[in-house]
């Protein structure tokens, strides 16, 4: 029956309901009387009902028709809000939630100081954090379980856009007085393998990408430890002999706060790309566009605690085949 009825008429019904008047509906519209009285007799035929009936104050409602009064308005609003054009994000106003997938060695170098900076900027604005891996990243964003990921991505599908957010390279880390650094700031890899390792895995398994890189040398470690976080890392490398092999930024982190060491792994290995990836559908979403602008901030230290540098927004990531 729907398919017969022209929804055009829905309009006309709602402006004769707020003006009680063919020609100020008419006038509304921009529609001539004759149309617009035309209009209420099909509405009056499809509806088998009156509507709108002449009284000396002008056209009245019957008991079906202001019935049906606050139904046709919210079809009404609800279509114009359908085709409407979206307005300029205003973070500060806005609300919502939004997940983001990422490997736990993102959490204190990049989502500290930018969770930091939205409870400032964005009050409204939601982050749900969840550790991830390559591939569960990636499943996750295809099941619209997470809006976001972020981290070292090999290939991508078509249709998850993804965009390079900044290179990275492992070092070692230990206490400052550890034996390691006998041989001296820069220590030959046996040296490094000489002692027992400390591994952070998202998955729980007792290797890491560091070790998919020795193994390409013809090399491995002793592996005395793995852990899901790095929440209690910094303890077991200052209480110990442990070292372990991390990425600069987070590494750099901890050396920044704790009495430990930054020693270069002296093995040729290409840059860890991590790359902020999201599903295509949401590339012209003006609050998304404008949170992936907000952690390519963070990811380029543009993002501090206690610090605002305002980026323009409404402008994502550019997408990287």
């Amino acid at each position: 029956m729907l398919l017969n009825f022209d929804l055009n008429l829905l309009i006309v019904l709602h402006v004769l309901l707020e003006e009680r008047s063919v020609t100020r509906t008419g006038a509304r519209l921009g529609r001539t009387q004759s149309a617009i009285s035309n209009a209420l007799k099909r509405l009056r035929d499809h509806l088998d009902d009156p509507l709108l009936v002449r009284t000396p104050e002008g056209l009245s409602p019957t008991p079906r028709a202001a019935e049906l009064a606050p139904v046709v308005a919210r079809i009404v609003e609800d279509a114009g809000a359908c085709i409407a054009r979206p307005g300029d994000f205003d973070a500060a106003t806005a609300e919502g939630q939004y997940a983001i997938g990422a490997p736990d060695r993102f959490n204190l170098p990049v989502f500290l100081p930018l969770l930091e900076h939205l409870g400032r900027v964005a009050p409204g604005i939601v982050i749900n954090l969840r550790t991830t891996d390559r591939d569960y990243a990636i499943r996750l964003i295809e099941a619209d379980e997470i809006d976001l990921a972020i981290g070292w991505f090999d290939r991508t599908p078509p249709h998850v856009a993804r965009s390079l957010v900044f290179e990275d390279r492992f070092v070692c880390l230990c206490r400052r007085d550890h034996p390691l650094l006998d041989h001296g700031n820069r220590p030959a890899l046996a040296d490094i393998l000489g002692f027992s390792h400390l591994v952070v895995s998202s998955t729980g398994d007792r290797r890491a990408a560091f070790d998919a890189v020795l193994e390409r040398h013809g090399h491995r470690r002793n592996i005395a430890a793995t852990l899901m976080s790095f929440t209690i890392v910094p303890e077991l490398l200052q209480q110990s002999d442990l070292v372990g092999v991390f990425t600069h930024r987070t590494a750099e982190y901890f050396a920044a706060r704790y009495p430990l060491a930054l020693v270069p792994v002296p093995l040729e290995v290409a840059p860890i790309a991590n790359h902020l990836i999201w599903h295509r559908r949401f590339e012209r979403d003006q609050a998304h566009a404008w949170l992936r602008d907000q952690i390519v901030a963070a990811c380029a230290g543009e993002v501090a605690p206690g610090e605002v540098r305002r980026r323009k927004t409404g402008q994502g990531a550019r997408p990287r085949d």
